[in-house]
This record gives C-alpha cells, structure tokens and sequence, in this order.
C-alpha cells in the first residue's frame, strides 16, 4: 500500500543526471526546525505546519516550523542562556559562531512561523505576552529580514534559552535536489503562557498531532512528509511527556543522514543509510506519477484545540 511519501516525480531524472555527471551539485544550506511539542494524553503532541500547494520545495507536505540560518547571527554575541556555545558546537559538530546561528535559527524560526518565544527576560524566564502591534511588527521584520535576530533580541532585552531546546537529528538534502538543506533538527516543549498560531506565509493549516497519529495517517498515504519528518515523529512515539523527550534529546545520534541513489539492473534505487523503510525502486523506464496526498486534512487537532 503507498504511503504519504513525498517524491516529485522529476526526481528520476535528476538521479540519471546525476549518475552521468551532466547535473551540479548545490552546496546544501544551513537550516534548523523545531519539533514544538505540548503535553497531553495519552502522551504528547508535536506542532505541524502544512506546506501551501504553491511552494517550490515540499508542496503540500506536512513539516515543523523551521528555515534557513541567517549569517548575521554567526557573528555577533546574544543574550544567551543554557549550555554556552562551546558545548553547542560540540553536540551540533560545528564551530562556535555556527552552532550559535544554528541555535538562533531554530529560535527565529518557532517565533516566526508558530509565534511561540523561547527566551526571557532573564536566564529563568519566558515571556509570555506577545500581544500588541510592536510585537507583531518585530516578528514580520524578522520574517522579512529587515531584523536579524540578534538585533531583536537586543531591542526586547531579552535572552536566549538555549537550555529549551534538545539536538535531536541531522538530515541533509539529496545531493539532486535543486534546493538543498543542512538541517538540524531540535526538541523543545510549548512555554506556559504561550500558544501557538499559523503566522507562516508558507503554511495553510497548523495542527497539534500525536506522533502515533500522524505516522498512522503518512503509513495509510492520507498525510504527505518527507523521511525526516516521518523519522523522527517515529522517534517521539515511545515518549509520554515533553520532559521525556528533552531528557532522551541528550543521547540523540546527530550524525548526518543523506540519501544515495545508484542504478541497479533496471531500477533506479533511492535510499537513505539507516531508514530501510524510505528506500524507493523506480524502473528507469517510468516515471512515477505525481502524489497529491498533500491535499489530505490531518487528523487530531487544530491549534485551538478543537478535535477534528
């Protein structure tokens, strides 16, 4: 029975393309996601946004709110925090400046596309209001990138709390892909006080979703994801708290995953080391049609809490 995976059918293509040397390979950005999760029962649920048709990268695919790190952050110290930076580079296996842009990222980015906050007044604190139209004006300026978020951080006074967040996996973009990402992807539990809300012009639907829910829905193809996506929902199933999941977070295996693609027989093989369950066989004299599985309602429930 097909699953919900994403695969763009021009991807065979570019395999073969690749294979004949006749395609360049993109240097994959820099980028951080935050799987945000709320406590409930009978465990926790994670933060899902749902990728607009019209987008160019993973159309109709169900993701975490995340992006692209922003070089302005690399260099330039931010009230901070938890583990200090040096720690940070050693967990994410980068260098100081890096791990701080990356940490930064996936701090943006939650604010950005989920409006929830993780940094406070103070090293023991997280703001809680965010209402009011200088807060909504910060947040489109950072969206926009008139504002990095080392300046917005400096004009609200704030810190970072880089000890919300748990490295949990590491997922880099094919190397056929025309847009290619060096993701790093954290944990962190929803603040008291906050929520969460669709402030992403990416996305046109949010959901709270247990990751059982949600893997059940991608294994019976009703919900379209990406193999990170689906990996590390998978991941969270045998967690029952936020808590348990930030602990585990510590021993969590940050080495890169790629996927290969090599020609065997008559079938192109696509497969990612480690996660036997995404390896695809397409003949190499068809193509496969196009997946629409994006179109699907997620089930479990909307960001205000209603069951659907």
């Amino acid at each position: 029975m097909p699953t919900g995976q994403w695969y763009p059918p021009e991807w065979p293509e570019r395999i073969r393309a690749l294979a004949a040397g006749g395609l360049a390979v993109v240097p994959p950005r820099r980028a951080a996601t935050v799987l945000l999760l709320r406590d409930g029962v009978p465990g926790p649920s994670v933060h899902m946004l749902r990728r607009r048709a019209s987008m160019a990268f993973a159309a109709g695919a169900y993701v975490y709110p995340g992006g692209g790190v922003d070089p302005r952050d690399d260099d330039r110290l931010v009230g901070w925090a938890g583990p200090d930076r040096e720690t940070w580079a050693r967990r994410l296996g980068v260098g100081p400046a890096e791990a701080q842009a990356i940490v930064c990222a996936a701090v943006r980015e939650t604010y950005e596309e989920a409006g929830v906050l993780l940094a406070g007044e103070s090293a023991d604190t997280v703001v809680d209001d965010m209402t009011g139209d200088d807060w909504e004006a910060d947040r489109a300026a950072l969206a926009g990138h008139e504002l990095s978020f080392a300046e917005f951080l400096d004009k609200r006074r704030l810190t970072l709390r880089s000890d919300l967040l748990g490295a949990w996996a590491r997922w880099i973009t094919p190397e056929f892909e025309p847009r290619r990402y060096d993701t790093w992807f954290f944990v962190a539990a929803l603040p008291a006080g906050q929520r969460t809300r669709n402030a992403s012009t990416e996305a046109d639907r949010t959901v709270w979703i247990r990751p059982a829910e949600a893997t059940a829905a991608y294994d019976g193809g009703e919900l379209l994801m990406m193999p990170p996506t689906v990996s590390t929902l998978r991941a969270l199933e045998p967690y029952g708290s936020a808590a348990d999941v930030l602990a585990a977070a510590e021993q969590r295996d940050l080495t890169p995953v790629l996927a290969r693609a090599r020609m065997e027989g008559g079938e192109l093989v696509l497969s990612w080391p480690g996660h036997d369950e995404f390896t695809k066989r397409v003949s190499s004299t068809r193509l496969p049609a196009a997946q629409d599985a994006g179109k699907a309602e997620a089930p479990g429930r909307d960001q205000e809490g209603e069951q659907r």
